[in-house]
Formats: structure tokens, C-alpha cells, sequence
């Protein structure tokens, strides 16, 4: 009975356009959104890198990569709050209980992420087209253009991949973020703060919010891949 309360209540608070809820709900794209886009900007360049370029060392570079895939939230929050405190190294530049600060460490765990799958993916590619560069004579950077342009599904598969790695974490903006209301509160974090307060509908109607986000994120990912092998 208590559930079915909590979620009317929810929905009430949804329907109701409750400023406080939505501000949570547009500070967490806001951050999230940010992230994914300065670590694709990262993570597409050196992802076709590592697809067409051999080098000494590319192997164990690859296998980093793919490692940091795994990064616990909590130890990357705790080194970002190392870095940004008052005492660290960048303590001058006050980046610490800032969405700056959020943004940061969403970047250090979206970017190897969105590198290995670009990698990958590119790899996949490059192969079947290395005749075709090879007799071409293309030199290294058109080539990268080429793939990352043929190859733009499994880019956004990616960039998607990292969008909702994004959303999902709690750990590393809760230690740098520090879940100040009205300023560093985004969903996730909202969600645990109310659930350990029994606030049950506000963290239910976050949760629903999320879940519809990462359900579409997940819909557009195989809307566009069934597209794209129609097309082929």
C-alpha cells in the first residue's frame, strides 16, 4: 500500500512540473551531456588512432584502454577530490562541490570507454578497406577521416555506450560534487539522498525519469543500427 502511495505521489510530482524536481533532472543532463561531449572529443580521435596506427607499444596501450573501461567511480572521485581539494595540486582554480568538478571525473570514466569502442569498431573497418588505402596510396589522416565518417553508427553506438555510463554514476560525483541542493544535485545522487531519508515518491520519480532516458538511449541505439543495415 505505502508503495502504491509513493508511486502516485510520484507521478503527481512529475504531472506537477515540481520546480525542484525538474532543476535535479536539468542539472543532471546538463553535467552529463558535457561530459559525453568533451570526452567524445577526446576519445573519437585517439579511438581512430589506435584503429590505424601501429607503433611500439600499441598493444599494451590497447589493453590500458580497455582496462580503464573498469575504473571504479569511487577511487576516480577520490583522485579528481585529491587534485581540485584546497590542498592539491589545482586546489586555486576552487573546482571542488562544482559541476565543474562533476563534469571532470564523468570525462576520466567516459573517455576510455568511448575510445575502446571507437577503436574497435574503426579496427573492423580499416580492415576491409586496407586494400582499397593501400592502392589508393590515402595518406594516415584522410584515412582516419574516412572510417570515422563510414563508420559513424558505431560511433554513436559509442558516444551513446558513454552517454549512459554518464547517467548511471553515483560514486565519483557524490565525493566531487559533494550533492549540494539547487547547485550539485543531480538525479542519481538525488535518488540514494532520498531513499535514505524514505522520501520514497521524489526518488521514484527520479528513477522513473532515468530509466526512461536510458530505455531511449538504448532505443536509438538499435533504431539506427536496423536503419544503417537496411540502408546497406
Amino acid at each position: 500500500m505505502e508503495t502504491l502511495i509513493a508511486i502516485k505521489q510520484a507521478f503527481g510530482l512529475l504531472l506537477s512540473g515540481d520546480s525542484a524536481l525538474f532543476t535535479i533532472i536539468f542539472l543532471s543532463l546538463k553535467v552529463n551531456l558535457t561530459a559525453v561531449g568533451y570526452a567524445a572529443l577526446l576519445g573519437f580521435p585517439m579511438g581512430a588512432l589506435l584503429a590505424t596506427t601501429r607503433f611500439y607499444g600499441h598493444t599494451m596501450l590497447v589493453g590500458l584502454v580497455n582496462a580503464l573501461m573498469g575504473l571504479p567511480p569511487v577511487v576516480v572521485g577520490l583522485a579528481v577530490y585529491m587534485m581540485i581539494s584546497r590542498s592539491g595540486p589545482l586546489g586555486v582554480l576552487d573546482l571542488l562541490y562544482t559541476p565543474t568538478a562533476m563534469i571532470i571525473a564523468q570525462v576520466i570514466l567516459v573517455t576510455p570507454i568511448i575510445t575502446a569502442l571507437t577503436r574497435a569498431a574503426l579496427a573492423r573497418i580499416d580492415k576491409d578497406y586496407t586494400p582499397l588505402f593501400r592502392m589508393l596510396g590515402i595518406a594516415p589522416m584522410r584515412r582516419m577521416l574516412t572510417l570515422i565518417r563510414d563508420g559513424w553508427v558505431e560511433l554513436l553506438t559509442a558516444l551513446l555506450a558513454g552517454l549512459g555510463r554518464a547517467m548511471a554514476e553515483v560514486g565519483a560525483v557524490m565525493i566531487v560534487g559533494g550533492n549540494i541542493n539547487h547547485f550539485t544535485r543531480v538525479m542519481t545522487t538525488s535518488i540514494t539522498l532520498e531513499t535514505s531519508r524514505g522520501a520514497l515518491s521524489v526518488a521514484l520519480a527520479l528513477g522513473g525519469v532515468l530509466l526512461v532516458l536510458t530505455l531511449l538511449i538504448n532505443l536509438v541505439v538499435v533504431v539506427v543500427g536496423r536503419r544503417e543495415q537496411d540502408d546497406g
